[in-house]
């Protein structure tokens, strides 16, 4: 015997990762995919007054031939499995029909038209060059890679040269730096521009840029500054000129193209959970988004019964109708599924988030990140009797609202230590004793591993080398060497 997730089960589970920002385009989604499920949710009443009105009955006689001829040659389910399929589109049928427009590919499309290439051939590779391009505009792939790939699709033998001189072509098109292979290689591009727009007078700070990037890039990406003052014979406000002028540089130059079609996410923050704080009464609510209306399409309740009673009249009913039939099942069963999930969903959430609530009452009363307790997903799992990993889901990129500003549900969670007094401690307060030790050291000399452990032992934390390391890279904070400024 082998153990099988139900199409309910895993449905459930992609929900509980869904954030509430993107619930509501999940819901339309689904709404497109099955006409069966509808928002607005009519009373109990209403609904049984439709289903058992004589004259909508009368109506759905003619109007089950309208839905054959309307929608059944449009739907990609299929009918030979049958009802218990679920019906409706997986994942991967979506993936299929959906055609995402590539902007940017568009825009160096457009100048390639414009440049008016002399050949066939010198196309062809600009057109495979711009498809190899990844979402920041580089090029990552080596030139024999692309070599192979022409030879492959059109059967031309190609020689290195060639490509190289198609891609300083494309490296021309705007913006600045597309098609670079290399950080190195994107800013020494946008300086040869900017240089080139300046003559015959060039700046004299842009002209020590490039020699900065062209010669000496590993000294200056590793902040050796001592360095370059001795190699570059400048004084120390010449080369902070130069840094500021390279830091204005665009490290990422399909960037204005991506941050177009940013998600909702990106502008701003829609909190899942709410939690108020009511005279010391910590009351937690779901946002609203979270808890949409939705119902079974009446229509279709009516044309399966439609069929039912024909069926009971007539006896054996036609192919056509049968099929009817099953995909009006199909999606009344796809689209309970789906309200069930959505129920399913909330109370999943709320259940998660009241357990997670009670454990780390004292920082949601006061706000003190010194009160965060020691908190991981076991600890949750055990108190709601909700698998590891439905935590896990729940938690992943949801947001909680509280008085002292919206948090992300996952900062909560973290290992214990103990500290100077044996008192367990969250790694999360080590953290930020280890994040302010950072801002406010002297950035000239910035302090070591070694030293930023012995800093965190004055302060009560007996941490190893290896563990303040491990921190520092969770926080995205650089090396000592790279957090060096003139």
């Amino acid at each position: 015997m082998t153990q099988k997730l139900s199409p309910q089960q895993i449905q459930l589970m992609k929900l509980l990762q869904v954030p509430t920002y993107a619930l509501e385009q999940r819901i339309q989604e689904e709404m497109e995919d099955n006409p069966a499920l509808e928002e607005d949710m009519q009373t109990a009443e209403e609904s049984l007054d439709e289903l058992t009105s004589d004259d909508d009955q009368q109506e759905e006689e003619f109007e089950l031939d309208d839905y054959l001829e309307e929608y059944i040659e449009d739907d990609p389910t299929t009918y030979s499995q049958g009802s218990s399929s679920g019906g409706g589109m997986t994942e991967d049928d979506r993936r299929k029909m959906a055609v995402a427009q590539d902007d940017f590919s568009d825009y160096l499309e457009e100048q390639l038209a414009m440049r008016r290439l002399k050949s066939d051939r010198k196309e062809k590779i600009a057109r495979q060059i711009i498809g190899s391009l990844d979402e920041d505009g580089y090029l990552r792939r080596e030139i024999y890679s692309i070599i192979d790939d022409l030879m492959f699709a059109y059967n031309i033998e190609l020689r290195e040269e060639e490509v190289q001189e198609v891609l300083e072509i494309i490296q021309g098109f705007d913006p600045p730096g597309v098609g670079a292979r290399s950080l190195q290689e994107c800013l020494v591009i946008q300086t040869q521009k900017r240089l080139k727009k300046m003559e015959p007078d060039p700046d004299p700070d842009w002209l020590r840029v490039k020699v900065i990037l062209e010669d000496y890039f590993d000294a200056f990406s590793k902040k050796h500054y001592s360095r370059l003052l001795k190699t570059l014979q400048c004084s120390e406000d010449e080369l902070k000129t130069a840094i500021e002028l390279i830091t204005s540089l665009n490290p990422r130059p399909a960037s204005a193209f991506s941050s177009g079609r940013a998600s909702l996410q990106d502008q701003y923050i829609i909190p899942d959970f709410i939690v108020e704080n009511k005279d010391g009464d910590l009351v937690l609510s779901l946002n609203s988004m979270n808890a949409p209306e939705l119902q079974v399409n009446h229509q279709y309740q009516r044309m399966l019964k439609t069929y039912s009673d024909q069926k009971s009249a007539e006896g054996k009913p036609k192919k056509k109708q049968k099929e009817a039939a099953i995909f009006i099942k199909q999606k009344i069963d796809s689209a309970r599924w789906f309200i069930d999930a959505i129920q399913q969903r909330q109370q999943t959430m709320y259940k998660t988030m009241y357990a997670i609530l009670q454990y780390q009452r004292e920082y949601f009363l006061t706000g003190d990140k010194s009160r965060i307790k020691p908190m991981i997903l076991k600890d949750i799992s055990a108190v709601t009797g909700l698998d590891i990993s439905t935590i896990s889901r729940v938690a992943s990129a949801k947001y909680v609202q509280t008085e002292f500003g919206t948090k992300l549900l996952k900062d909560f969670f973290s290992e214990s230590m103990e500290n100077a007094e044996g008192e367990e401690v969250s790694t999360l307060e080590i953290k930020n004793v280890l994040n302010e030790i950072v801002d406010n050291e002297n950035k000239r000399k910035p302090l070591s591993d070694q030293k930023l452990m012995k800093a965190l032992k004055e302060k009560g934390y007996n941490v190893a080398r290896r563990t303040v390391a491990k921190y520092r890279d969770q926080l995205s904070i650089p090396v000592a060497r790279l957090r060096k400024e003139l």
